[in-house]
């Protein structure tokens, strides 16, 4: 027969377990099956959660590549705009100088072209001019073609109509002040006279 004094105490432990599992909720104190039922939908429904979220991180991620993609383009064309037409203000201011330049040549008598102490300065005019002509052209800057074409509204504008049966209707007779463009951009429209019928 066993004596009672050789028997483990268990009464204690018991008192420790309970001790420490107060304050506990119930439904956390299931059986180990009922823990591992539970716990397999929950999983299920988080890896579903994760999946959602990692397919909506990849979506912004690539409408976010393309955003920057965008403005990288917007940048290298305004930059490469920023370039090539650089020049448009002082193009545009210089102008001026340009149809001076042409006014004088034009208003030299012949008479003076052939006269010997005028030969030299004239031909520094024309000179001058043809540099003018050669950096305008090296900057992108081109007259526009008139005489003789049909008007043209993004390049002509109409100053006065012409009565005259020697052209069509709408034929540019007169040109008072040269048009220019900077590469594809109007920089000046032409100013001209148009021909009409005679009334």
């Amino acid at each position: 027969m066993m004596d009672d004094t050789n028997k483990p105490d268990t009464a204690g432990a018991d008192a420790e377990i309970e001790k420490e599992l107060e304050g506990v909720p119930e439904h956390m104190l299931g059986d180990e099956d009922d823990a591992e039922e539970e716990s397999e939908p929950d999983l299920s429904a988080e890896l579903e959660q994760l999946r959602n979220d990692l397919a909506e991180a990849k979506q912004e991620t690539l409408y976010a590549r393309a955003d920057t993609q965008n403005v990288r383009r917007r940048m290298e064309k305004d930059v490469a705009d920023a370039r090539t037409y650089a020049a448009t203000g002082f193009a545009r201011d210089i102008l001026s100088v340009a149809d001076n330049l042409s006014r004088a040549v034009e208003s030299i008598p012949e008479a003076l072209r052939e006269d010997e102490k005028f030969k030299g300065l004239v031909a520094g005019i024309e000179a001058t001019q043809r540099e003018l002509t050669k950096v305008f052209g090296q900057h992108g800057v081109e007259r526009i073609a008139a005489m003789g074409l049909p008007l043209d509204p993004n390049q002509h504008q109409a100053m006065m109509e012409v009565p005259t049966d020697e052209h069509d209707p709408g034929t540019i007779v007169q040109e008072m002040q040269a048009g220019y463009m900077i590469k594809d951009r109007l920089l000046r429209p032409a100013m001209v006279g148009v021909a009409k019928k005679p009334d």
